[in-house]
């Protein structure tokens, strides 16, 4: 297409980050930048442009200092009054792992918002709503994915399966890009994987060197140190959950994979996948030095996944401000969960 003749109505991929190292690694995927568009009246968003093999996309950051279900819902929502032809988004960026002993999650892995039932693949855990009991209630419905998306994640787990993924390339292309001492920031950490039991609590230190190692959680090794793929649900929330015990408890009582801030606040207002590389285990020993890997892998994934859904299928299929009109009388149920989640604000993280 001739970049003179590109208009917002041909983008129809949206991808949101919310952490600027989450908007590097996603503008790095991109095999192509376009020029910026006008920004409309309105729009307060800010806006990078680019392709991924034969689909535009447009990324949207969460503005600085701004984190949570609620920030999120308010760029998606001015993203799709500015660009009328999206047909899904992708909320891509980092995350806090729930290990359990039905999902070996490690740091550096990937985790999918899986469809489940009447889910999307996101669980919305509402802290601001205590109950009599020591309960809390969340949403338990929210807008399911569309079904291109659903047939490129067969897909692409099918290519999994018979020839693994391309991540690790996908991550080594991108570094290629910047000079060695930047390109750093998105390289695997030589800091080890350390799975601290529950109820045991950082020693306080910006590492875990103090930290006792008699409390590890005993894990056999991996053969190989790429990141493992996981689909399943994600809680997300307005807080980031900083408790070992809490986290475990979220694990038994809702079966979630990861833990993360933004996702809630799009599903309902914007029909995404959510993508997360897991950078903490959700417990008072997260650092941030898994972050910028967790933050490549989870958009390399993105990249693979968008490489295997067809012009053709994104031209069927209905505009995501379609479908949100078409499900606007939908009632979304609710239920009930006896946990406290104790929380700390992301940006202290």
């Amino acid at each position: 297409m001739d970049p003179r003749t590109r208009s917002h109505d041909d983008y129809t991929v949206g991808w949101i980050c919310a952490l600027p190292v989450e908007t590097t690694a996603a503008k790095l995927m991109l095999d192509d930048i376009h020029p910026p568009l006008p920004r409309l009246p309105k729009d307060q968003n800010t806006y990078i442009f680019g392709s991924i093999g034969q689909h535009n996309v447009v990324i949207a950051s969460l503005p600085t200092g701004a984190y949570g279900n609620t920030s999120a819902a308010t760029v998606g929502i001015q993203l799709l009054s500015s660009f009328h032809a999206i047909r899904f988004g992708l909320m891509v960026g980092i995350g806090g792992g729930v290990p359990s002993s039905n999902a070996d999650i490690r740091l550096g892995d990937i985790v999918v918002s899986q469809p489940m039932g009447t889910s999307g693949g996101v669980i919305q855990l509402d802290l601001g709503k205590a109950l009599s009991g020591g309960q809390f209630k969340r949403t338990g419905i929210l807008n399911q994915l569309p079904t291109v998306l659903r047939v490129a994640l067969t897909t692409l787990r099918a290519h999994h399966l018979m020839r693994g993924s391309w991540i690790v390339e996908s991550v080594s292309d991108m570094q290629a890009k910047l000079a060695p001492h930047k390109a750093s920031k998105f390289t695997r950490p030589t800091q080890e994987d350390y799975l601290f039991q529950a109820e045991y609590e950082h020693v306080a230190s910006d590492t875990c060197t103090n930290c006792d190692r008699s409390k590890l959680v005993p894990r056999p090794p991996r053969e190989d140190q790429g990141p493992e793929i996981h689909y399943g649900l994600i809680g997300s929330a307005n807080q980031i959950v900083k408790d070992g015990r809490r986290r475990d408890q979220l694990a038994r009582d809702l079966g979630i994979y990861c833990i993360e801030m933004e996702a809630a606040g799009l599903m309902d207002e914007f029909p995404c996948l959510v993508i997360r590389g897991i950078c903490d285990y959700a417990d008072s020993h997260k650092n941030k030095e898994w972050q910028g890997y967790a933050a490549a892998v989870a958009a390399a994934y993105a990249k693979e996944l968008l490489l295997v859904v067809a012009v053709d299928q994104i031209n069927s299929t209905t505009t995501a401000r379609d479908t949100l009109a078409d499900n606007a009388d939908t009632s979304f149920g609710t239920v009930i969960h006896k946990y406290t989640i104790h929380t700390i604000g992301r940006q202290s993280v």
